[in-house]
């Protein structure tokens, strides 16, 4: 069994190669919830459906966010009646929106998302980091902003002064997941706001150092493959490289894979990393995830 701790973008592109290549119920993902909040009456959990539709074969590849093919009748109204949406949600993303919130009155998230990734046919375990409700502050000369203002609002404009979230519980079977398998993938998500809220999450640093831990870097040159992690980074004081995720990973991480453009930073990653590895991490097509999960799981 191998354990994957995902963001909502880097690493449900990897997972496309993975679940070619062993067993999706060997697989367990821990998702990032740091991100959730209620938007236009609905939970939306951007990063857990986003792994669910990529594991559902239903993820829209263009945006990495809601289903293919989806339609917008439901945001079209609600902004022609006066009612603008900060999220433009689909119309069969917002039906299983609808019902994660339904079941949340019921259960907690764990437990709903376990009941939704079934509906749709998945067969690998989705983990929530927690049940709890994490809070993030992007903290800005403008002032302190919720995430979803600064990423969709503000278009990441501002400039980030500091990054401030809460630690949590991690959600059941999260522990053991970690402590039950042969291999825990971190794949290249946002090591700020996707797989920092998650190692933060009380008890699972702990774990990954008695596990053999392995992760893909997000960043490329000296820039993220996408999303705001290199203004993150640049705000707490990281380096903006692959060097400077493997600063933020070295206490537990075992291997390290690097993109070919960073063959110069090999020797002195090394200095943190036992094992670095150094290949094509720009996954473009479905034959580069799965070179890359091949490379991964030592099926090259």
């Amino acid at each position: 069994m191998i354990t994957i701790l995902s963001g909502g973008t880097g690493t449900p592109k990897l997972l496309q190669g993975i679940i070619r290549l062993i067993k999706p119920s060997d697989i367990n993902v821990v998702v990032n919830t740091l991100e959730n909040n209620y938007f236009s009456g609905v939970y939306v959990a951007a990063d857990i459906d986003s792994v669910m539709y990529t594991l559902a074969g239903i993820i829209n590849e263009d945006t990495w966010y809601g289903i293919k093919g989806d339609t917008f009748i439901t945001n079209k109204t609600l902004k022609d009646i006066g009612c603008e949406e900060l999220l433009k949600i689909g119309d069969k993303d917002r039906a299983v929106k609808i019902q994660k919130t339904l079941l949340m009155e019921r259960y907690p998230l764990s437990e709903a998302v376990d009941i939704q990734r079934k509906k749709l046919g998945i067969k690998s375990k989705i983990i929530p980091m927690s049940n709890q409700n994490p809070q993030i502050e992007i903290i800005t000369p403008e002032g302190s902003l919720e995430f979803h203002e600064f990423l969709i609002e503000h278009r990441t404009e501002p400039e980030v002064l500091d990054i401030k979230y809460n630690k949590v519980d991690p959600a059941p079977g999260l522990i053991e997941s970690i402590e039950d398998s042969d291999m825990v993938i971190i794949g290249p998500s946002n090591p700020i706001t996707s797989v920092g809220p998650i190692i933060s999450t009380i008890k699972v640093r702990k774990a990954l150092r008695n596990s053999h831990v392995v992760a893909v870097s997000p960043i490329i040159g000296y820039q993220p493959v996408s999303g705001p992690a290199g203004k993150f980074m640049d705000a707490l004081g990281h380096e903006v490289s692959s060097w400077g995720v493997a600063d933020l990973y070295q206490d537990f991480l075992d291997k390290f894979y690097i993109d070919l453009k960073d063959y110069h930073q090999q020797n002195k990653i090394e200095k943190l990393i036992s094992e670095v590895v150094v290949t094509n991490t720009n996954m473009n097509n479905i034959e580069d995830k799965m070179m890359l999960a091949k490379n991964i799981l030592g099926e090259n």
